[in-house]
């Protein structure tokens, strides 16, 4: 132990970062341990490189940022029941996978627990993750198969999410056989002087690498071979907080296999011009999502010879991916983007410090910053009543709450 000591202290000393070891002879046997693997694990040039990136202002890129086709779902006419029919021999034919990403805390709904376990309200308290199994169980009826179904938790919820599953007896699922648990990565929080910061524990301050992080654990963590062992060919991939997301939609599936893309997405239309959602387009000819932040008035308000808005495709983290596109996908890593956070954190002495605004930088990989790497992708307009019911805010935001999504649950099931 003393010589893996003193090597991560000279590792620390060639980045600065030194401090790590401060509470360590504090620290259970144990945690030391958990420590000094840790700090071996962290690629500190990364975290450099990432920190540096936090004093460069935004360079005024010219990119080309042009409107992107889509496809209306309830516009398809007869169109519509061949692409279902297509899709739905590939459902039969077991080639379809679902992915919920479920890393998050339910912190933001007063809910100190894996965002997938909430209970949004409705008379039979089922929690999210029952939600969304009922609506695979449902459909893998109709087809006759069960969709295998693989989670994306954190290394902060993992557990008690496995425990949570456990003690619903995996809601008919079978663990290892067609439910699948892994973990997404993590990167060290860094203050606004580069330091890494020391949680509560006297470990390393980690966070959840964003959405991005996605394709890389499916490859890192086996997921992807397994998919390929099971004959699955496409995967659909959603977050946890939706309670109304169509994971098995075989006019989708149609669509991608039609259109011989690897990628094809669901949007919702944009519920006004100025709405705070990143919306579909075409970034130098190429598929991408252009942030609300990055869009001017007038392209927000600008409208196509139907009345349509150009840039009114909201991109609402439901997509689907051939299993191909995602080990592509997985194998280089994404840019990373900056968030400013309040992170607690032990100063020097030991003491455990809560801020009151933000103190430390997070960094996060987006999903749809992968998109570039495919010429083409198809996009499906959906209906938001009828696939879109998020629940991010607490009650008091009056939007994307648990209010909100219950009400939009229970019109669509036809619930009292």
């Amino acid at each position: 132990m003393n010589q893996k000591l003193e090597e991560t202290r000279s590792i620390l000393k060639k980045y600065g970062q030194e401090h790590l070891l401060n509470h360590y002879d504090a620290l259970s046997e144990e945690n030391q341990k958990k420590l000094l693997n840790q700090i071996e694990t962290v690629d500190f040039e990364l975290v450099e490189t990432l920190y540096n990136s936090t004093k460069k202002e935004e360079k005024n890129t010219e990119d080309k940022i042009t409107p992107i086709d889509y496809l209306d779902k309830y516009k398809l006419n007869g169109q519509y029941k061949y692409y279902e029919n297509l899709g739905k021999k590939a459902i039969k034919e077991g080639k379809l996978a679902a992915v919920t990403m479920a890393g998050g805390q339910g912190t933001r709904l007063g809910h100190n627990a894996p965002k997938g376990t909430y209970d949004i309200g409705l008379d039979s308290h089922k929690s999210l993750f029952e939600l969304l199994s009922d609506n695979l169980k449902e459909e893998g009826k109709k087809y006759g198969v069960t969709v295998p179904w693989f989670i994306m938790t954190s290394k902060e919820n993992n557990k008690t999410t496995q425990e949570f599953f456990e003690k619903h007896k995996y809601f008919g699922y079978q663990k290892n056989k067609n439910l699948f648990f892994f973990i997404q990565s993590e990167l060290p929080m860094v203050d606004t002087e580069g330091k890494i910061l020391i949680g509560e524990d006297g470990l390393i301050k980690q966070a959840a690498d964003g959405h991005g992080g996605i394709y890389e654990a499916l490859v890192k963590n086996g997921m992807t071979k397994k998919m390929k062992e099971m004959g699955v060919k496409w995967v659909f991939i959603g977050g946890v907080d939706n309670c109304l997301v169509k994971m098995v939609d075989p006019v989708l599936m149609g669509i991608a296999i039609d259109k011989s893309v690897t990628v094809a997405c669901k949007s919702v239309v944009k519920a006004n011009p100025k709405e705070k959602v990143g919306v579909f387009c075409k970034r130098n000819g190429k598929p991408n999502v252009i942030e609300y932040s990055e869009i001017t008035d007038e392209m927000a308000e600008a409208i196509d010879e139907n009345g349509e808005l150009l840039y009114g495709e909201s991109h609402i983290l439901c997509n689907l991916f051939s299993v191909e596109a995602i080990e592509r996908m997985g194998e280089t890593p994404l840019p990373y983007h900056i968030a400013y956070k309040k992170a607690s954190y032990l100063d020097k002495d030991g003491k455990l410090v809560v801020p009151d605004s933000p103190n430390a930088y997070k960094f996060e990989a987006f999903l749809f910053d992968a998109f570039g790497a495919v010429d083409e992708m198809a996009v499906l307009r959906v209906k938001r009543e009828e696939e879109f019911a998020p629940v991010k805010n607490a009650d008091s935001a009056g939007v994307d709450c648990p209010k909100t999504a219950r009400e939009l649950y229970k019109k669509f099931y036809h619930l009292n």
